[in-house]
């Protein structure tokens, strides 16, 4: 069995706005997707017969699962399948039903784990079952780990063509280590390529399941996916709930609606909750009174019935600061309180950038968009910073690149933010002398040359346990990469269908400079990526400064280790001053340095002015003297000007890569 530790990362991280409408067809929902987020969500009433079919299940025949895989095994297709199976959808007609964002579509990739209830008759029985969609990149785990609260158990699909990858392994061992029933899937079967056999050796390998309780599907075709939904009934337990008990309900997501203010997703993990009851919160004490209540279906479906122990459903509580919503909190009866449920543990952001607006965006509205994304993405921190190059803005922490990526993306798309990044940073730790230590977010804030000799004990850095899987032809080719990168190997392990396992230790820093990208460009695509947090190490660390005729530009400020600054500031350097205008009378150095000693140095000469043009037949004396009086004049612009750094110039020095 391959020796992996399970991630320990409980991250919250809360869903984007729900952009579908549900109508009513006879007993069951038919999914419309909306064309553009941010649009009205009008919320339907569940027919009689639906709450009637929902009221008469009881709790022994509730089933909670989520399907977890790497990325592009199928987990958003098997969905469409199973919605199409049970009736919430119409066969044909929809697409990624569950992928809501633009993103996620364009992208083809689950950013947002997201929900759906749905009804199945088995042996004569009705199962009310609600599945969760979790996304399956490395930098998404905050929401499987979130939606696995609410679940017991998961699907775990496996690629027939590809076989297991390093993103399986670390959806299984986080799902292992909380105690879920694990149905194995193998999807694909349909491709030329597939490999069944080798599919389920592996699952026996690697995660010591029975091969024999695998369900052999292509969810792309509907090949045997009747036969996933009577596996997860025979095989993931009913939720251990309390009816009779006093309410008690996790919010285990939330998302702003402009028109109802804050919708919060729930399990009911104790009693029942109803429209009108009065609720309150265990973690602010604030109080409401439920103005809707419901279940996904795939959209807002209200349920006058309210929702009782063992389902996930949504409640309107009629919350105005989307602040309030705290992920992992308890909601309780105002009558009734009971010892809250324990909650998730925030996961700390691994990426910071600067934001600030570009010309002509208003601070106060760019503000509010940020604050409602950060709702939908509670892994997102916020604050304020002012920078001297491109003013008042703020400092973001993500949990990695792509999160860094997709939440710009959706600013820029669903709320039409025109925004500067700069460069991504990581969080570094200083120990000082005296004992104390400080976690440095922002390269303004790291101690200066004269602090480093005198108080400082030690400089540390983040570094990751990754774990990458490639064909076996490409094992020296990713050792390479790695050491080029300062990793240090931790273990290799060979699996039988000619992949490798390799495990490193990283630092966080060279991971988020592409590293992925460079490792799926040298793998022709087939290398697959999964980390988990391995905390401070000590690090030859030092601060890196872009100046400008003696003046430096925080903006553009950067933490890096000691081997990397010549290269970085001779490259820096050489590109901005493709970006500065030249035009200016007198003449523009641009310098990359560490402290006092100055790395790599750039000059734009001064744009020179014909002085001479007027003068025609005048002696060599008349000639000298404009030229002198020339070069003062540069001298004391030199001096006294400021160079003027258009936003432009940061803009599209921060866009290309380096």
């Amino acid at each position: 069995m391959t020796t992996v530790v399970a991630s320990r990362a409980f991250r919250s991280f809360a869903r984007a706005p729900w952009l579908g409408v549900c109508v009513r067809n006879n007993s069951t929902a038919t999914a419309k997707l909306k064309p553009k987020p941010g649009a009205k969500t009008e919320t339907r009433v569940a027919s009689k017969e639906l709450q009637d079919r929902i009221a008469a299940i009881p709790i022994e025949n509730y089933r909670n699962f989520s399907i977890v895989a790497h990325v592009d095994h199928g987990k958003s297709t098997l969905s469409d399948r199973l919605l199409e199976l049970t009736g919430v959808i119409t066969p044909g007609e929809n697409k990624q039903v569950l992928d809501k964002l633009d993103v996620e579509r364009e992208r083809g990739i689950t950013v947002k784990a997201q929900t759906c209830t749905m009804l199945y008759k088995y042996k004569g029985q009705d199962y009310l079952l609600h599945l969760v969609d979790t996304p399956g990149h490395v930098d998404f785990r905050a929401e499987v780990s979130r939606s696995y609260a609410s679940c017991g158990g998961a699907l775990l699909v496996v690629d027939a063509s590809q076989g297991i990858q390093a993103q399986t392994v670390a959806n299984f061992y986080l799902a292992y280590s909380l105690g879920l029933k694990l149905v194995p899937v193998i999807n694909k079967i349909d491709l030329d390529h597939a490999n069944i056999p080798r599919a389920k050796e592996q699952i026996e390998e690697t995660f010591e399941l029975d091969a024999e309780e695998a369900v052999c599907i292509s969810a792309k075709t509907g090949q045997n996916v009747e036969q996933v939904l009577p596996a997860v009934i025979e095989n993931i337990p009913s939720p251990k709930v309390h009816i009779d008990s006093p309410l008690r309900c996790l919010l285990v997501d939330s998302w702003f609606d402009s028109y109802v203010g804050v919708v919060l997703l729930v399990y009911v993990v104790d009693g029942s909750v109803k429209k009108g009851q009065k609720i309150i919160s265990a973690h602010t004490k604030l109080k409401y009174e439920v103005k809707d209540v419901g279940i996904m279906y795939p959209d807002r479906l209200t349920t006058p019935a309210g929702l009782r122990a063992g389902q996930v459903g949504y409640i309107v509580p009629g919350m105005k600061d989307s602040t309030d919503a705290h992920i992992g909190d308890t909601f309780m009866h105002m009558d009734q309180i009971v010892e809250p449920l324990p909650g998730f543990e925030e996961q700390k952001p691994m990426v910071f950038v600067g934001a600030f607006p570009a010309d002509g965006v208003d601070f106060k509205s760019l503000d509010e968009s940020l604050r409602q994304l950060c709702l939908n993405d509670r892994s997102v921190t916020l604050q304020k910073e002012t920078s001297s190059a491109l003013g008042q803005g703020w400092r973001l922490g993500f949990l990695g690149t792509l999160h860094a990526s997709v939440f710009r993306e959706r600013l820029e798309k669903e709320y039409g933010a025109n925004i500067i990044i700069t460069a991504p940073t990581v969080p570094f730790k200083v120990l000082w002398k005296d004992g104390t230590e400080t976690i440095v977010s922002n390269p303004d804030n790291f101690p200066d040359s004269g602090a480093l000799s005198q108080k400082v004990a030690s400089l540390q850095e983040p570094y990751v346990e990754a774990l990458i899987s490639v064909p076996e032809e490409y094992v020296g080719t990713v050792i390479k990469l790695c050491e080029d990168n300062r990793g240090e190997q931790v273990n290799i392990q060979y699996l039988s269908n000619r992949q490798a396992l390799l495990k490193y230790l990283l630092p966080m820093s060279q991971l988020v400079d592409d590293f992925f990208g460079k490792l799926k460009g040298l793998t022709k695509g087939y290398g697959s990526l999964d980390y988990e947090d391995a905390g401070y190490l000590p690090s030859a660390i030092v601060k890196m400064e872009l100046v400008v005729n003696g003046r430096s530009v925080d903006a553009l400020a950067q933490v890096l280790h000691r081997s990397q600054v010549e290269i970085k500031g001779r490259d820096w350097v050489k590109r901005f001053k493709e970006y500065l205008s030249k035009s200016q009378l007198f003449e523009i150095v641009i310098q990359a340095k560490t402290g006092n000693k100055i790395i790599a140095r750039e000059t734009i000469k001064a744009k020179r002015k014909d002085v001479l043009a007027k003068l025609h037949a005048s002696d060599i004396s008349r000639r000298q003297k404009l030229l002198k009086k020339q070069k003062e004049g540069k001298k004391v612009m030199r001096s006294i000007g400021n160079v003027q750094i258009p936003q432009e110039a940061y803009q599209s020095f921060l866009a290309k890569p380096s």
